[in-house]
């Protein structure tokens, strides 16, 4: 199974309109064993590019996950990378930040937890919160104690947007690949998963009354991310809007996705020179001995 994954990818430049971008489509899955047989086969495609990547040394890899509330950004973590070596790779979570992180710029907390060569990062949320929450609740901006003139503040998201396609064209440059995910589930299907939480006493630990708050604040949202992905988006750092009311479609596009990118880096494993094999032969006949 093979998805075309050009179809979730935003363009560089172009102008995002949400409500033409499905949040469901039909399954690249026949039955519930056919997506577990795929899952398992992307898993496993993982698994060894992971190995590739760790034993070449010569990338690390940036997932970033942002969504609304209930889109399923836990679950893609959980079962896309079930297969890959903790050793080899860690999930960050960003919330509220912190007073000392309030004293750094805003792009500082998340560089502090980029991946090392040969590793794996993933941001579960990230940067992108401060074109996002921020813009949707403008008061968070206060306790960034940000010295804004009349003029900053008309450019604010601009700015914003330019520092982090900078920093992601850096990264970019110096061995470091991000692939970024837009979870983009409907409005309906959110109620019904809320409703899940509540009325699934395993469930209720996610429920928050916060998620009701932010849902009064859909439409300012979607604009904000219709902003995000098309200023963001770029040839070497695309978004991908992944349509997440079937949960386990949305899996097999992210997984594939992923594969297919770590695929493209052109990894090997590294030569093994005349002098080490010389070195392991000798070895060898200790050991045999």
């Amino acid at each position: 199974m093979n998805i075309n994954i050009d179809n979730f990818r935003v363009q560089e430049g172009s102008v995002v309109a949400l409500q033409e971008w499905p949040t469901l489509v039909a399954p690249v899955y026949k039955s519930k064993a056919h997506y577990q047989r795929i899952l398992s086969e992307h898993v496993q495609q993982l698994s060894a590019l992971q190995q590739l990547l760790f034993a070449s040394n010569r990338h690390a890899v940036l997932l970033i996950f942002q969504a609304m509330d209930a889109a399923g950004k836990d679950g893609v973590i959980k079962h896309v990378m079930s297969g890959v070596n903790p050793q080899g790779c860690q999930v960050f979570s960003f919330k509220h930040p912190s007073p000392a992180e309030l004293q750094h710029d805003f792009l500082w907390r998340s560089a502090r937890d980029l991946p090392e060569r040969g590793q794996i990062g993933i941001f579960n949320r990230s940067y992108y919160e401060e074109v996002l929450i921020a813009r949707v609740h403008p008061h968070i901006l206060h306790g960034e104690e940000l010295p804004l003139t009349a003029a900053g503040k008309k450019t604010l998201w601009l700015d914003r947007f330019r520092s982090i396609t900078s920093l992601e064209q850096h990264l970019e440059a110096n061995g470091t690949k991000i692939i970024k995910f837009y979870l983009h589930v409907s409005k309906e299907e959110q109620r019904k998963r809320l409703l899940e939480r509540i009325d699934e006493p395993d469930k209720n630990w996610k429920f928050s009354q916060a998620d009701i708050e932010e849902r009064k604040f859909w439409p300012q949202y979607m604009a904000a991310y219709e902003a995000c992905l098309g200023a963001t988006s770029t040839a070497s750092s695309p978004w991908h809007v992944i349509p997440a009311d079937d949960k386990q479609n949305a899996r097999l596009i992210v997984s594939q996705i992923v594969v297919n990118t770590l695929a493209g880096l052109g990894m090997a494993y590294p030569k093994t020179t005349a002098a080490r094999r010389a070195e392991l032969a000798a070895i060898r006949k200790q050991l045999a001995k």
